[in-house]
């Protein structure tokens, strides 16, 4: 398998705002999916925590400070994610900022698998 051009970000969402950042990530995913050489997009709620990595993960009950959600972004060359990347900025970066306890973060690199 070739190597492919990953992105994760991290979203710390505010508590009171759950339920208008799903329903404008649902509309930024399908547009995601649709940039050139997208390969695959998937968003992450953060519902459980290991405690013990002998356990089953547990369920998380309350909110302390966000509601972590993750996405991973893969693109078949640093190029296309280039552009793709400066498009989300320029068409949705305002939108979700105003949603988030601070900027999201952003990891990114080539696949190593």
């Amino acid at each position: 398998m070739e190597k492919t051009f990953c992105e994760v970000k991290l979203f710390q969402v505010k508590p009171d705002k759950i339920d208008e950042f799903e329903k404008l990530i649902a509309v930024v995913a399908k547009e995601q999916k649709q940039q050139k050489g997208c390969i695959d997009i998937k968003y992450l709620k953060r519902f459980y925590v290991f405690d013990d990595i002998k356990e089953q993960p547990r369920e998380l009950t309350r909110i302390v400070k966000c509601v972590k959600y993750y996405s991973y972004w893969d693109f078949d060359t640093l190029e296309n994610y280039s552009n793709a990347t400066h498009w989300l900025f320029e068409k949705y970066s305002k939108e979700i900022f105003k949603l988030l306890i601070m900027p999201f973060d952003i990891n990114c690199g080539y696949s190593i698998s």
